[in-house]
C-alpha cells in the first residue's frame, strides 16, 4: 500500500447495482448489530459508506435456495411455531459469515485499509507475515508499518494509480516487525459502492522461498559463467563472493583448499573484518578441520563450538565468531576444501536454509574450482615446457613428414644461422637444411619405420653454407590438427664435439707413438752410450795415423747422428731434459732473425713484427730457437720458387670467445709467436697428421718426418699451444702460445766451456740392469782411480750397501730397472747412508727428477747416451774437488 498522500477521487465501474440510501443504511445498521451480536472477530469492520452510496451484491449465490431451506427445516425440528421464510438481512449475515471465513482463511495476508490508508481490517495470515497483532495494526498507517523507508516513491506511484482506480499488482518488497525485508507479491486495488472508491484492499503473497529459488538458480548460473570468463583464480574467487553477498550476508567469506601433498591447509581467498589472511598452516582440530573430517556442512554458534570442543572434536586458539557456517568443497566424494562465513553482528543471523543453500552453492562451485584448478595447471604446465622449448639450448622442431617446418624454437634457427622463425619456417628441410637429402630421405624411413629415432647423425647447411653435425631424436606422433603425421625432433649440434673426439683420438694416437718412440729412444740410447763410449775409447788409444782412427770416427759420426734422432723422439715424447728459464721471446726472434736469413736463401724474404712489451714466458731458450728454425725450415721447404715468411709476437688474453679449432685452452694471458708462409699450403688430411713423428711429405730421402714432431714436443712440455691454418694454394700459419710470466727475464748464453775431468779414490756404488753399459762406466770410473762396487738391480745393491762397512760417497743408479727402481732404491738406502749423493742416468729426464725442483734436476742426472768425458765431469762436479 501507498505511503499518505492525496487521497479521494471517483471511480467509474461498470455492471454496478445501485441501492437506495434507505436500504443502504439499513443494512449497515444490520450488519454492524448481527456482527457485535455474533462477537465476530473485531479485525473486520465493515467501512462506512457513503449515504448517496447503493451498491447490490455483485455474487452470484447458486446454493442459496439450498441453505435457506435447510435453515426453515431446522426451526420446524426446533418447535418453532409457524416458522417463517428467511428475511434479506438473515441472508445478508450469513453472506458476511461466508466471506468472513473466506478472508480469514486466506493463505495470502489481506488488509483492507480506509481512504487514508489506515488498516481497517486485517486476516490472521497478515498477522504472521508481518509480525504485527491485529490491536497493532487497526486503525495504523499501513506504509509506516510494513513500508521500507526506501522506498518512498514506489508508495507515491502506488497511491497514484490506487487513487485513479486503477488495480494494480507488483513483486516488491515489505519490512516485518522485527526489521527483516521481506519478498512479496502485491495485488492491490479500490473497493468501489456507488461509483466511488470507499476502501482500498491489498493482498501479499509471500514470494520469498521463490526468489531465493530463483537467485539461486541465477547464482549457479552464474558461477557457471564466471568459472568460463575469468582467467584466474583470485577474480573468479572475487566474483563468487559477490555472488553469494547476494544471496545472504557474506562480508565475512573465505575459501580453504586442503593441499594433501604438503599437509597444509592454504587460503586463496580470505576476506574478513577482523582477521588478516592467515599463513599456510598444518592440519590441525579447527572448525575448518572438522568439516573436512566429516564432510559435512556445519552452521555453528558459541554454544555449538562449545559443545564440541567439549567432546574433543574442535579445539580452538581463540573466541570464534557469533555465527560460523562453513560447507564443504567435494568433488566425486574427493574432499578438497571448505567455503566458510563468519558473522560478528549480532543484528544478522544465518539459518539453517542458509546453509543448505551455501552448501548447493559449494557443489558448483567444487566442481568450478576443480575445473578452474585444473585448467590453471595445465596453463603452467604448457608455461612451463614452453619455456623449456624456448630456452633449450638444443634445436626442437616439428615438421611434416613431407618436408615441412611447423615450428622451431630459438636454438634451431640459431644453429641453423638465421634471424626469425619465419625464414626457416619457409625452408624446405629436404633440400635447404640436410647437406645430403639422401640422409633426410633415411631419416623419414627410419621415422615411418620405428615411430621414433635415437641419435641419428645427419650434416645440415647453415645460411652462410658452413657445415654443421647434428645428432637428431625425436619420434613420429599423430598430427591432431595436422592433416597427416608430424615429426617431433631435437637436434644437438655435435659438430664441436666431433672435432673434439677427433683431437682425442689424434692425441691418444700421439701420446701413443710418443711412448713408442719414447720407448724405442730409450733402448737406443743404452746402446748409443755403448757404442759412444767405446769409440771415445777407440780413438783416445788410436793416433790419428792409424788406419783405423778413421773407421772410428766414422762410427762416432754415425753414432752422433743416431743420437740426435733419438732426441728429436724424446723431444716428441716430451721427455727430454729442458732448462727452463724466464726468456724474452722478442730477444730471442732478434737474435734467430740473424741466422735464419743466410739459411733460407735470397729467394724467400724474411720479415719479423714484433710487438713492444708483450711480456716474458718461462721455457727453454735453445729449445725455442729449434722450434723457430724448425718452422721456418719448413716453410721454407713449402716455397721452391720463393715467397715471403713472416714471424710475428703479440700479447694476447684468451677466453671463451677465443677457440681455436674448438680446443680447449686454459683461460689467461700469452705470449703468442706465428710464423706464417705463402707457400703451396696443406690439404685438411695432411694437418690431421702434420705432427706425428716420421710423417712426411717431402721427397725421399729429404727430410726424417721429425720436425714438426720436435715442436709439438718442445711446446707441449713447456706448457704452450700449438695450431696449425693452411689451404692448398694460399699458404700456412703455426701460431703457438706460451703462458706470459711477470717476471724479468734471465741471461741466457754461451755453454761455459768443458775441461778434462780429474779423478779421484772415492767409493761409487754403480747400479745399472744392462750389462754393456754398468761394464763400460765401471771401467771409465775405475780408470780415474775410483773405487767401483757394482750391482745388476736395486735389491742386489741394497745387499751390497749393508756389507759394505766402508763409507760410498756416491750412487750411481738407472731409474727404470727391474724391481726397485732408481728412487725407491734411493729411499731405501738414504736412511742407513744419508751422506750418500746421488747421480741418476736414464734416457728419459722425467723419470730422473722425483720430487726434485726443475731447477735442481740437471746437477744429480746425466742423460743417455753421454760420453766418458762427460761422466766423469758429473762424478767431479758432485763429489766435489779432489782431495789427492
Amino acid at each position: 500500500m501507498p505511503m499518505a498522500g492525496s487521497r479521494g477521487g471517483s471511480f467509474q465501474m461498470g455492471g454496478r447495482v445501485t441501492r437506495s440510501p434507505q436500504a443502504r443504511e439499513l443494512a449497515r445498521a444490520r450488519t454492524l448489530r448481527q456482527a457485535l451480536q455474533s462477537g465476530a472477530s473485531p479485525a473486520f469492520i465493515s467501512p462506512s459508506l457513503p449515504n448517496n452510496v447503493a451498491q447490490s451484491s455483485s455474487l452470484s449465490w447458486s446454493f442459496e435456495k439450498t441453505v435457506f431451506e435447510k435453515t426453515i427445516s431446522e426451526k420446524k425440528n426446533s418447535g418453532e411455531k409457524n416458522p417463517k421464510k428467511l428475511s434479506p438481512e438473515e441472508i445478508l449475515n450469513i453472506r458476511r459469515q461466508y466471506l468472513e471465513q473466506i478472508f480469514q482463511n486466506s493463505p495470502d495476508a489481506v488488509v483492507i485499509t480506509n481512504p487514508s490508508f489506515r488498516a481497517q481490517c486485517v486476516n490472521r495470515e497478515f498477522q504472521r507475515m508481518f509480525g504485527y497483532s491485529a490491536s497493532e495494526t487497526l486503525g495504523h498507517s499501513i506504509d509506516e508499518l510494513i513500508f521500507p523507508p526506501d522506498r518512498a516513491a514506489e508508495a507515491q506511484w502506488i497511491a497514484q494509480c490506487l487513487q485513479r482506480g486503477e488495480p494494480l499488482t507488483l513483486e516488491t518488497r515489505r519490512r516485518c516487525k522485527d526489521g527483516t525485508l521481506l519478498d512479496v507479491c502485491l495485488s492491490s486495488a479500490p473497493l468501489i459502492i456507488d461509483g466511488q472508491a470507499v476502501a482500498f484492499y491489498a493482498i501479499y503473497r509471500d514470494i520469498s522461498e521463490r526468489k531465493r529459488a530463483a537467485a539461486l538458480s541465477s547464482a549457479l548460473y552464474r558461477i557457471a559463467e564466471k568459472a568460463s570468463a575469468a582467467q584466474d583464480l583470485q577474480q573468479f574467487f572475487a566474483s563468487i563472493h559477490g555472488i553469494v553477498d547476494e544471496l545472504m550476508c557474506a562480508r565475512n567469506f573465505s575459501i580453504t583448499v586442503h593441499e594433501e601433498e604438503l599437509e597444509l591447509l592454504t587460503f586463496p581467498y580470505f576476506v574478513d573484518e577482523r582477521e588478516s589472511a592467515p599463513a599456510p598452516t598444518k592440519l590441525g582440530s579447527g572448525l575448518i578441520e572438522y568439516v573436512l573430517r566429516t564432510g559435512e556442512a556445519l552452521l555453528c554458534t558459541p554454544e555449538t563450538a562449545e559443545q564440541l570442543r567439549k567432546r574433543g572434536e574442535v579445539e580452538f586458539s581463540g573466541k570464534p565468531p557469533l555465527q560460523w557456517l562453513g560447507v564443504p568443497l567435494k568433488v566425486n566424494d574427493h574432499i578438497f576444501g571448505a567455503l566458510v562465513l563468519k558473522n560478528y553482528s549480532s543484528s544478522v543471523r544465518f539459518h539453517e536454509r542458509d546453509k543448505d543453500v551455501l552448501t548447493l552453492i559449494s557443489q558448483q562451485l567444487a566442481a568450478a574450482i576443480d575445473r578452474k584448478r585444473n585448467e590453471q595447471a595445465l596453463r603452467r604446465s604448457e608455461i612451463r615446457y614452453r619455456s623449456l622449448v624456448q630456452t633449450a639450448v638444443y634445436g626442437i622442431y616439428r615438421s611434416s613428414l613431407e618436408g615441412r617446418f611447423l615450428d622451431v624454437n630459438p636454438a634451431l634457427i640459431g644453429m641453423l644461422g638465421y634471424n626469425s622463425a619465419l625464414d626457416v619456417l619457409a625452408l624446405d628441410p629436404q633440400k635447404d637444411v640436410f647437406l645430403d637429402p639422401a640422409e633426410y630421405n633415411r631419416l623419414v624411413d627410419e621415422f615411418r619405420r620405428n615411430g621414433r629415432m635415437d641419435g641419428f647423425e645427419a650434416r645440415w647447411k647453415r645460411k652462410d653454407g658452413a657445415t654443421i653435425t647434428v645428432r637428431i631424436s625425436g619420434r613420429a606422433v599423430a598430427g591432431g590438427d595436422e592433416p597427416s603425421d608430424v615429426l617431433e625432433a631435437i637436434a644437438e649440434d655435435i659438430t664441436e664435439r666431433r672435432v673434439l673426439e677427433d683431437q682425442f683420438r689424434q692425441s691418444q694416437k700421439m701420446e701413443a707413438v710418443g711412448r713408442l718412440a719414447g720407448g724405442i729412444a730409450h733402448d737406443f740410447n743404452n746402446l748409443l752410450t755403448v757404442i759412444n763410449g767405446y769409440t771415445e775409447v777407440l780413438l783416445y788409444h788410436l793416433s790419428p795415423g792409424h788406419p783405423l782412427h778413421a773407421k772410428a770416427e766414422a762410427i762416432q759420426q754415425a753414432s752422433d747422428r743416431a743420437t740426435t734422432l733419438t732426441r728429436q723422439l724424446l723431444a716428441f715424447s716430451r721427455k727430454q731434459l729442458l732448462e727452463l728459464k724466464v726468456i724474452d721471446v722478442n730477444a730471442i726472434v732478434t737474435d734467430m732473425e740473424r741466422l735464419l736469413r743466410p739459411l733460407i736463401g735470397e729467394h724467400i724474404e724474411l720479415t719479423t713484427s714484433l710487438a713492444p712489451n708483450i711480456g716474458c714466458t718461462r721455457a727453454d731458450a735453445g729449445q725455442l730457437e729449434q722450434v723457430i728454425m724448425n718452422l721456418v725450415v719448413n716453410a721454407k721447404d713449402a716455397m721452391p720458387n720463393g715467397g715471403k715468411i713472416c714471424i710475428r709476437t703479440a700479447s694476447v688474453t684468451l677466453d671463451d670467445s677465443y677457440r681455436p679449432e674448438n680446443t680447449f685452452i686454459k683461460h689467461g694471458p700469452y705470449v703468442m709467436i706465428s710464423i706464417s708462409d705463402n707457400g703451396h699450403g696443406m690439404d685438411r688430411e695432411t694437418q690431421a697428421r702434420i705432427f706425428e713423428p716420421f710423417f712426411t711429405t717431402k721427397e725421399k730421402g729429404k727430410g726424417t718426418g721429425l720436425g714438426l714432431s720436435t715442436v709439438y714436443g718442445i711446446i707441449k712440455q713447456s706448457g704452450g699451444y700449438v695450431f696449425v691454418q693452411s689451404e692448398l694454394g694460399r699458404g700456412t700459419v703455426f701460431t703457438i702460445y706460451f703462458p706470459r710470466v711477470d717476471e724479468p727475464s734471465e741471461a741466457h748464453g754461451v755453454a761455459p766451456i768443458s775441461h778434462a775431468a780429474a779423478g779421484g779414490n772415492e767409493t761409487i756404488l754403480l747400479v745399472e740392469d744392462e750389462d754393456s753399459v754398468r761394464q763400460l762406466v765401471r771401467e771409465t770410473l775405475e780408470s780415474r782411480g775410483y773405487r767401483v762396487l757394482e750391482a745388476s738391480s736395486g735389491d742386489a745393491a741394497l745387499a751390497l750397501a749393508t756389507t759394505h762397512s766402508d763409507p760410498i760417497h756416491l750412487l750411481i743408479t738407472d731409474v727404470v730397472m727391474p724391481g726397485l727402481n732408481g728412487h725407491e732404491l734411493v729411499e731405501q738406502l738414504l736412511p742407513a747412508r744419508p751422506a750418500i749423493k746421488v747421480l741418476y742416468l736414464s734416457g728419459y729426464a722425467q723419470e730422473a727428477f722425483g720430487t726434485t725442483s726443475p731447477a735442481e734436476a740437471p746437477k744429480f742426472f746425466l742423460q743417455k747416451p753421454f760420453t766418458l768425458q762427460s761422466l766423469s765431469r758429473k762424478v767431479r762436479e758432485i763429489l766435489g774437488p779432489a782431495t789427492n
